[in-house]
């Protein structure tokens, strides 16, 4: 993620915060110009960007900035809308008299925004469906489970459904511990989903792709729910770490698909937050690698370097973690044929992205 100042107090302002920590200005995203900045407060709905830059508009806090505070997005004064980008895109919520609910809430919508901030970044910022039936949009609905009615996050139509109760990090490490998985987390959830939006997206708008994406992830056309079922009575083949990202890749192409996805955003994310931290690391020239940055890697034509800078940065995430006592940051490898799945997205997102309008049109 990039860096975002205030133009106050000149400290640094951060992506889920309602305030400036040091002098306490209220700020906001202003999603058409990704940036986060500091607003004076004319009235309650009319807000002027301190930013010199952006002070010529009139912008006004999103309803569930003003009355619930679990989104911190900004809309033109001028909009008819009430809701922000992000929160248009959510369609159900838990039911908000259970006060712990309005934190997993909170938590949900925290970590949408940040998933939402790397496809705009990447040009591919869903917009929400217009109906059942419409390919191309997204929803979200946030769901808690009933006696006699679980919820699974999993997505359908283009509609991303999350059990609520992961919000809860205790739910979510138990979960994580039962099922054997190296990694749970909230943003996880919604890269790993997006994965069988933007695959649907693919199959709709560039099907000329999808005889090179089998190629890579296997046929997605043979049966889903038979191969689930397989997968988890068997689990996965003994040797599947040389070809898959993770286990449950193994189960059937779209979950391989949708892993490999994940894994993409997350290397884009925390690279662009290397970059505009300024990280480098000079290597020995022996086994101890080096990372710099010719380009910001979102969009950056040369993906073996990114991919170099990728493991060098990991390498040393999971030594500063063991240094502290904790897990692996990234406790992954990634062999020469993830990297082939991996280069296959990057090579399409610039074709069909960064040399064109908005994959997802109006």
């Amino acid at each position: 993620m990039k860096y975002f100042e205030c133009p106050v107090c000149e400290q640094q302002i951060f992506f889920a915060k309602f305030v400036c920590d040091h002098c306490l200005s209220p700020i906001g995203y202003i999603a058409s110009e990704k940036e986060m900045t500091t607003f004076k407060k004319l009235n309650a709905q009319e807000w002027v960007p301190v930013a010199e830059k952006y002070q010529h508009s009139r912008y006004k806090p999103c309803y569930n900035y003003t009355h619930h505070q679990v989104c911190n997005w900004m809309i033109p004064v001028d909009d008819e809308e009430d809701f922000c980008e992000s929160c248009q895109l959510t369609h159900v919520i838990p039911n908000l008299e259970n006060a712990e609910n309005m934190i997993y809430w909170y938590r949900l919508e925290e970590a949408k925004r940040r998933f939402l901030y790397l496809t705009q970044r990447m040009n591919i910022m869903p917009r929400p469906k217009h109906s059942d039936d419409d390919p191309l949009g997204l929803r979200f609905d946030f769901l808690l489970p009933e006696k006699d009615k679980p919820v699974l996050t999993g997505h359908a139509n283009g509609v991303i459904t999350l059990n609520a109760f992961e919000a809860d990090v205790v739910y979510r490490e138990t979960t994580r511990v039962n099922m054997g998985e190296n990694y749970r987390t909230l943003l996880g959830h919604f890269r790993h989903e997006s994965g069988h939006f933007y695959f649907n997206v693919i199959q709709h708008l560039h099907p000329e792709l999808l005889d090179e994406l089998r190629h890579y992830f296997g046929d997605e056309r043979q049966n889903y729910s038979e191969a689930l079922e397989r997968h988890y009575n068997q689990g996965a083949p003994i040797n599947w770490h040389e070809k898959y990202i993770s286990p449950y890749a193994t189960a059937h192409p779209w979950e391989d698909w949708a892993e490999t996805w994940s894994h993409y955003l997350h290397i884009m994310e925390t690279l662009e937050t290397a970059f505009y931290a300024g990280l480098r690391v000079e290597g020995n020239g022996r086994n101890l690698a080096s990372m710099d940055f010719k380009e910001c890697p979102i969009g950056g034509q040369d993906f073996e370097h990114i991919l170099e800078n990728w493991v060098t940065l990991t390498f040393n995430l999971n030594a500063l973690n063991r240094s502290m006592g904790l897990e692996d940051a990234y406790p992954f490898k990634l062999t020469e044929a993830v990297k082939d799945k991996l280069r296959f997205i990057h090579r399409h997102i610039l074709d069909k992205v960064f040399n064109n309008p908005r994959l997802i049109q109006n």
